[in-house]
């Protein structure tokens, strides 16, 4: 074997291990945020919404610099700062009493993410040969699914006891990852050429597709980050126990590691990537326009299968369709501009998504939010295939090199 693949290897099992201590971290606090502040607070939904969109637009807003600096200076200062940054921001939600301090540890959070994120997707490009890019990205997918359920599982367990003993946690998880980086991680350049921040920033900015694409994407993540924030509380509101939010996460991994993989590996022989994209929102859009009228769980988990269902086709298309869309010679640029759809996504769908739930039960229409996100999805989908109907997207974009 040679020098470069024994690289691309060794890089591939760290990439692994790197991302489950990440996944593990994240999911022992966030899944918890609404129930404890929602439920056990008493807080409106609205004020937990802004928290969590604000996480989501600082994190994922930022991160084309995060990513152009990282093409600048390499990944590892930025990956590990970043990471010691989350569990700062662990560290203080833990304490957090009134929604401004919330908002704060939130904001925190989502700051080390934006350091941490770009470089992370970006060491996948540059070490993940393009024709092995879209089961890799379903094997972390995978990944994530069965993180999210020990997270959730170990949080729901804390959280019994105290909410301090959760952001305790995920905050040392974080700790051990930036460690692991610190120790372990070479110090890789991202980009075939050493890009200035400036131009590796321009680069990005002047692909209007691209920016076209990342920005349609605001519509597909209002969708997908409500298994953070309303269907938790659909959950534990039909359940009337918080413990029950932790099933919702182990559908998820059940149907990821046993369909995520061969649907990945069947569609990407038959179908573009930009089509198994649009034919997973359109499931996603659909599967939320009953969820407001189900009164019973069973109904409600046969609806989140169904959601996941979707996500599991779209998913690992998106994210393959992001990195062949990408220029080789500002990767770190482009992973972190890709971030900005959900970045808005995130921000509207959890404040909005939250302004919404209150809405609607204060008027006894409990249907409304997942109304208005069907309808989303479905606008998204039209807007997709404008831009993808007519012009497949690129592909053999150029090869990444150690």
């Amino acid at each position: 074997m040679s020098r470069v693949s024994q690289a691309r290897s060794l890089g591939k099992y760290f990439l692994l291990i790197d991302n489950m201590l990440v996944v593990l971290g994240f999911f022992v606090v966030f899944p918890l945020i609404s129930i404890r502040f929602v439920d056990q607070l008493g807080w409106a939904a609205l004020m937990v919404g802004i928290a969590l969109g604000l996480r989501q637009l600082v994190q994922q807003g930022l991160g084309m610099f995060g990513g152009a600096i990282a093409d600048r200076f390499g990944a590892k200062p930025m990956i590990v700062t970043g990471m010691l940054m989350r569990a700062g921001g662990f560290a203080a939600m833990a304490v957090a009493q009134e929604p401004w301090m919330l908002w704060l540890s939130c904001i925190l959070s989502g700051l080390g993410g934006t350091l941490f994120d770009p470089p992370r997707t970006a060491l996948v490009i540059k070490l993940v040969r393009p024709h092995q890019r879209g089961r890799f990205f379903s094997i972390l997918m995978m990944q994530d699914s069965a993180g999210a359920v020990i997270g959730a599982l170990l949080g729901s367990w804390l959280l019994q006891y105290d909410f301090r003993l959760v952001c305790s946690v995920g905050a040392l998880l974080f700790i051990l990852c930036a460690g692991f980086n610190a120790w372990y991680l070479p110090a890789w350049k991202l980009s075939t050429v050493r890009t200035p921040v400036r131009e590796g920033l321009a680069r990005v900015l002047h692909d209007k597709r691209f920016v076209t694409y990342v920005l349609t994407l605001t519509g597909y993540y209002m969708l997908a980050v409500q298994v953070m924030l309303m269907l938790p509380i659909m959950v534990n509101d039909i359940a009337g126990s918080p413990s029950a939010v932790k099933w919702m996460y182990a559908i998820e991994a059940a149907l990821s590691l046993s369909l995520l993989y061969p649907i990945a590996r069947w569609s990407e022989k038959r179908f573009r990537l930009e089509q198994r994209l649009m034919a997973g929102l359109v499931v996603m859009s659909l599967s939320m326009l009953p969820i407001g009228l189900t009164s019973s769980l069973s109904q409600l988990f046969a609806l989140i299968c169904t959601f996941y269902i979707g996500s599991i086709i779209a998913e690992p298309a998106r994210e393959t369709l992001s990195a062949e869309l990408a220029d080789p010679r500002a990767r770190g640029s482009y992973m972190g501009f890709s971030r900005l759809g959900l970045a808005f996504g995130g921000a509207f769908g959890y404040a909005g998504g939250g302004w919404l739930f209150d809405t609607g039960k204060a008027f006894n229409q409990p249907e409304l939010p997942w109304l208005m996100l069907a309808i989303i999805g479905l606008i998204t989908f039209i807007a997709l295939w404008w831009q993808f109907g007519q012009k497949p997207a690129a592909s053999g974009m150029l090869e990444p090199r150690v």
